[in-house]
C-alpha cells in the first residue's frame, strides 16, 4: 500500500523499563525521584509522552510498588513542563519455568503472577492518562520465560482501564497481537479508535525487518494511532520508519542505551536526536496538549491515598 507520512508527529519516551539494564548503564534511572527527573528531562527536550515503569531504588530489579508509582506520578504532575502520563500495565504475567523434562512447578526466581485488579491497581489509583496493555502471550527472551496474557485477563484488565477513563495503549509484539485488539475493540472491551504501539525486535515477537513492520502497520485500522520503535541499534532508524509509515515515535532507555558507539545516552538526549530526525524529515514534533486532543485525553489528578 502506498504510504503517508505523518506529518504532526508525538514522541514516547520509555523512560526505564523492566529489563535488566540497571547495570548496564548508569543512566538508567532506579528510584522513583531519578524516574520522575529522567521523564521530566526527557518531557523538556521534547517528549509529549513518559513511558514509566518503577524500580527497587537499592538494586534496580523491577518492582509493582504502588508508593514507587504515586511518587513518580505526583512529581511528573507537579513539574514546570506538562507531559503526557503513561503507566506500564504490563507487571504481574511473567512465568518462569522448570527444566524442560519437568516444567512445573513454577519457578520462583522471575515468575510474578496476580490477579486482573491487582495488575492495574497502580493505573485506578494514579489516573494516568495512558497505561499499557501488552496484547498477547508469547515467549520473552530467556529461554523458560513467558510473558503470559490470556484473553480472559486482557478481557478484564481492558474493562477496568476503560472504566477508569484511562486509555490503553496496545502493545502489540506480533501481528496477532493486532488480531486480537480489533476483537477487544468488536466486544465493546476497547474503546475505537485505540492506541497502539508497535513493538519491533523483541525477542521473540515481530522481528525488526521492514517487511514485518510494514505488515503490522497494515494491519492496524485506518482510524487508529499508532506508534513504533526498535531496539538498540535500531531505535533511531525506527523513528524515520514509523514517521515514514504514518505513525508516531518511541525512544529511550528502556529500548536501547546507546547515543553512539561507546557512548551511553540519556532519556533526553535520544528524544533530542528523535526530534532532529522528525524535524529534518519535514515533519513537527507535537507537544502534550496536541496529544491529548488527538487521543481525547483528561489529566487527572491521582486518587485521594
Amino acid at each position: 500500500m502506498p504510504l503517508t507520512m505523518n506529518k504532526d508527529v508525538f514522541i514516547t519516551c520509555a523512560v526505564t523499563g523492566s529489563g535488566g539494564t540497571q547495570d548496564r548503564s548508569q543512566h538508567v534511572p532506579r528510584s522513583p525521584k531519578q524516574i520522575a527527573e529522567s521523564a521530566i528531562a526527557a518531557a523538556k527536550a521534547g517528549a509529549a509522552v513518559v513511558h514509566c515503569h518503577v524500580r527497587d531504588p537499592e538494586s534496580g530489579t523491577p518492582s509493582r510498588d504502588l508508593a514507587y508509582y504515586r511518587e513518580v506520578t505526583e512529581r511528573i504532575r507537579e513539574a514546570e513542563v506538562d507531559v503526557v502520563l503513561n503507566l506500564t500495565a504490563g507487571m504481574g504475567g511473567d512465568m518462569v519455568f522448570g527444566p524442560t523434562e519437568s516444567p512445573l512447578p513454577l519457578q520462583p526466581a522471575g515468575t510474578d503472577m496476580i490477579g486482573a485488579a491487582e495488575r492495574v491497581q497502580h493505573v485506578a489509583k494514579c489516573l494516568p492518562e495512558i497505561c499499557t496493555l501488552d496484547c498477547g502471550t508469547m515467549n520473552f527472551a530467556e529461554a523458560d520465560y513467558v510473558m503470559t496474557n490470556t484473553p480472559g485477563m486482557l478481557q478484564a484488565m481492558g474493562r477496568m482501564m476503560t472504566a477508569l477513563g484511562v486509555k490503553p495503549e496496545i502493545e502489540a509484539f506480533d501481528t496477532g497481537h493486532l488480531w486480537y485488539a480489533k476483537q477487544l475493540v468488536k466486544d465493546g472491551v476497547l474503546e475505537s479508535p485505540a492506541l497502539v504501539q508497535l513493538c519491533m525486535g523483541v525477542p521473540w515477537g515481530a522481528p525488526d525487518d521492514l517487511n514485518t513492520f510494514m505488515a503490522m502497520v497494515n494491519n492496524v485500522p485506518d482510524d487508529w494511532t499508532f506508534s513504533a520503535f526498535g531496539l538498540g541499534r535500531n531505535q533511531m532508524a525506527y523513528v524515520a520508519a514509523a514517521v515514514l509509515a504514518g505513525g508516531n515515535v518511541r525512544v529511550g532507555l528502556e529500548d536501547n542505551l546507546w547515543l553512539d558507539k561507546g557512548v551511553l545516552a540519556e532519556n533526553w538526549q535520544l528524544v533530542e536526536r528523535a526530534g532532529t530526525i522528525i524535524e529534518n524529515m519535514g515533519a513537527r514534533v507535537i507537544g502534550p496538549a496536541e496529544v491529548r486532543d488527538k487521543l481525547g485525553l483528561t489529566k487527572r489528578a491521582p486518587a485521594t491515598k
